[in-house]
């Protein structure tokens, strides 16, 4: 008899209604193409911790904003690490996976990210700006997040909130990783529709700044999304590292470059779960 395939289960809220993209369709495909090299079922993300144990791995992809299922991915995470089940992402990275308190830390270090504080004492260290951006520190999404005018931000500034200026970016761009290797790249080029995406080619400035928060966050396996600001000034600005279920926007890739991704995920998914010592069955 041939060897048995690794059991996986996969995370997704097929119907999670996110704007300007269309979970389910990304994560059929997918699971549709990573089905000729694993066993694979579909589970929603409050489920996950009561079905991993009849599986060898968990895939967390397309799962929607934590906030909505705080509980159940707490519950997860803790039955994950106690039974050593392998997670892909693994759940030791530093980005969004872990919250959006690493802004803090990176601010601090003086890396390309906008300017971020949490206590109102620190709010002189933010530059001067008459709007600020107010968002939660377990936020996603964009949920929670609000611009506030200058005179209003020392109010909210509770603890639980991140304050950064706000900053008018002349687009957004989306740099796309495979463990550390780079697959594309895809940008806005109208701030005002963030999910309206085009291909773009990167330079070898824009590629180190991404490969530098790569490099930071130490993950070995999984997939990244490191997202960016073009700021007046010309500069990119990180303004999050997507480390936990980061949406891919496949649909806004020519079938060359999709069936590209898929390979490297398809080869990543094969080397974690090597290394991880699942062997199926």
């Amino acid at each position: 008899m041939p060897p048995a395939r690794p059991r996986v289960l996969y995370v997704t809220d097929l119907a999670y209604p996110a704007r300007g993209r269309r979970y389910g369709d990304e994560d059929v495909f997918l699971t549709s193409r990573l089905r000729e090299h694993v066993d694979l079922a579909l589970c929603h993300p409050r489920d996950a911790a009561a079905l991993m144990d009849g599986f060898d791995a968990v895939v967390v992809r397309n799962s929607g904003p934590v906030l909505a299922y705080q509980d159940a991915h707490d519950a997860f995470r803790e039955r994950a690490a106690a039974a050593g089940t392998p997670v892909y992402n693994p759940l030791t990275g530093r980005g969004d996976v872990a919250g959006k308190g690493y802004l803090l830390d990176l601010s601090a270090a003086g890396r390309p990210v906008i300017p971020t504080v949490d206590r109102p004492e620190d709010l002189h260290r933010l530059p001067p700006t008459e709007r600020y951006v107010v968002k939660p520190r377990l936020g996603a999404d964009s949920i929670g997040l609000r611009v506030v005018p200058a005179d209003e931000v020392r109010a909210l500034v509770d603890g639980d909130v991140l304050v950064q200026p706000y900053i008018d970016f002349a687009y957004e761009v989306s740099f796309y990783f495979v463990d550390h290797d780079f697959q594309y790249a895809l940008y806005a080029p109208h701030p005002d529709r963030r999910w309206q995406l085009e291909p773009y080619e990167p330079t070898r400035a824009d590629l180190d700044f991404a490969r530098g928060f790569i490099g930071w966050n130490t993950l070995d396996h999984g997939i990244q999304r490191v997202d960016a600001c073009r700021a007046p000034d010309g500069e990119l600005l990180l303004v999050e590292l997507e480390d936990l279920n980061p949406y891919l926007s496949l649909d806004a890739l020519d079938d060359t470059a999709r069936e590209a991704f898929v390979s490297a995920m398809a080869a990543s998914l094969r080397r974690f779960l090597h290394a991880t010592g699942v062997t199926g069955g």
